[in-house]
This record gives structure tokens, C-alpha cells and sequence, in this order.
């Protein structure tokens, strides 16, 4: 990816301010995810799967499908069109003023315009995730196991329930999709919600094992396909289920529900 872009070194005030910002907090506007991702893929010609991974490495809401499928429509993967974005329109999502960037061109010539000097030089950026040290857990063997992972740490699950209570974090997932330390104190964090929750940073089968004969309880989820137990269902907005060729027209669907709800 480029440099600049992870420097914040762009020299496009908006974007290298939010890059800052991004490191510190986290977070990114939309906006800004869609910009950045113009600038990396189509302006300064990177494939779309190292600055994705980039930025899902810092985001604290970060969801891999989202984030990776948004980034391939940036790029205009399994399309015939790229989303370009100049300066004029950052100006104005953004509401700054500057001119004279690499971004200051019409449309027209964005598209077709040579990458620029600031982002030539490209880096691909050391990515690994600090995992907490792995410790002992206590299971009892009498009781069912809920599996929590970084993608299921609802407090209100089985909050009910008389159970051991386990939030796995596997090298093996993180070695595919990694994610920072902030990341990981923002889920410790969230994790501190749920009463009695241990830690247990090691794989799956070893989960298993350690639980016996305890029956091993989990929410469903493409990135746990592996997991083995009772699967539940994740939590939903719609019901709306099936093929749907457009985003809009699975939305006229949902919209339908909601007409419902109110």
C-alpha cells in the first residue's frame, strides 16, 4: 500500500488528519474509509487486500466481510466500476478548503491521471496481533461452556444461565486476521461486562478437550465454521432470507419489516 497513506503523509489535509485520529481512536467515517480507499487502490494503484487488512488491523468495530467487501467495491472488483474521489468532493464531505493536492482535478481526469510522486513508494505494513498471555481456566464439567469470541461479546446472552463463561481468542484466527492491541483492549474491555468471563487465548480443539463432557455452546458465525457444540443462531435485524441481486433490493424487503415495526 502506500507509504504516504500509511504515514498520513498524503498531503491531503482531511485524510492524513483522520488517518492520525484513526490511530489514536479507532474509529473512521465512512467518508473517509471510502476516500482513503480510493487513493490507495485507484489513484496510486494498490490491490485492495493489503491497505484492507491495514485498516481492519485498527479499526475497534472492525468486521473483516464488511470491511473487505467494501474496500473490493472501492476497487471495483467483479465490476466495470472504480469509485474515484477528488478533491472537490472531500472538501466538501469534509469541509475543508485546500486546493492544489494531487486530488485537484475534475472527474474527468482523475480517472486516467498517472499515479502521483506522494504515493509511489509502497510498504507493506507489519501486522501482528499481541494476544494476552495464555492462562489456566477452570471448567466445571457439570455445567454447559458458552464460547465467546471478538465477534460475540454480548453481555446479554444466556445471562441467565448457570454457566462457564469463555472468550477464546485463537493465534491461528489472528494470524489470518490480525488486529491491534487497541483492538484487543477494547474487546478485554467489553469482556469485563460479563460476570465470571475467563480469557483463554489458545485454539479451539484445546477448549474442547479442557471441557470434557460439558456441552460447548456458541453463536454462529463464517470465521467458526470449526467450532463444534450447539450452534446458535446469530442475532438478526430482518428476517428476510434468499438471493437478492442488489443490496436496494433485498432493502425494499427490510423496508417492508420495518413498515411492520412501526
Amino acid at each position: 500500500m502506500p507509504a504516504a497513506v500509511l504515514k498520513a503523509e498524503t498531503g491531503i489535509r482531511a485524510l492524513d488528519q483522520a488517518i492520525d485520529e484513526f490511530y489514536d481512536s479507532g474509529y473512521l467515517h465512512n467518508h473517509l474509509r471510502m476516500y482513503i480507499a480510493s487513493v490507495c487502490c485507484n489513484t496510486g494503484g494498490s490491490h485492495w487486500n493489503t491497505p484492507a487488512r491495514w485498516m481492519y488491523y485498527h479499526l475497534l468495530d472492525g468486521d473483516w466481510a464488511s470491511n473487505a467487501l467494501s474496500w473490493q467495491w472501492v476497487a471495483g472488483s467483479n465490476s466495470g466500476k472504480k469509485y474515484y474521489a477528488n478533491q472537490e468532493n472531500i472538501n466538501k464531505y469534509c469541509y475543508t478548503r485546500q486546493n492544489g493536492t494531487f486530488l485537484d482535478v475534475g472527474y474527468d481526469e482523475v480517472q486516467y491521471m498517472p499515479v502521483p510522486d506522494v504515493l509511489n513508494k509502497t510498504i507493506s505494513p507489519d501486522l501482528v496481533t499481541p494476544l494476552p498471555e495464555k492462562q489456566d481456566i477452570s471448567i466445571d464439567q457439570e455445567r454447559p461452556v458458552l464460547v465467546y469470541n471478538h465477534y460475540n461479546i454480548d453481555p446479554l446472552w444466556h445471562r441467565e444461565s448457570n454457566a462457564n463463561r469463555i472468550l477464546l481468542l485463537e493465534p491461528s484466527h489472528f494470524e489470518k486476521y490480525p488486529v491491534s492491541a487497541k483492538t484487543i483492549d477494547f474487546v478485554l474491555a467489553f469482556g469485563a461486562n460479563i460476570p465470571g468471563l475467563q480469557v483463554f487465548a489458545s485454539e479451539f480443539n484445546e477448549l474442547k478437550t479442557l471441557a470434557g463432557d460439558a456441552e460447548l455452546v456458541f453463536k454462529e458465525h463464517p470465521a467458526f465454521r470449526h467450532y463444534r457444540g450447539t450452534c446458535e443462531n446469530r442475532d438478526w435485524m430482518f428476517t428476510v432470507t434468499g438471493y437478492f441481486p442488489s443490496f436496494f433490493a433485498f432493502w425494499k424487503k427490510c423496508r417492508k419489516e420495518l413498515g411492520k415495526w412501526s
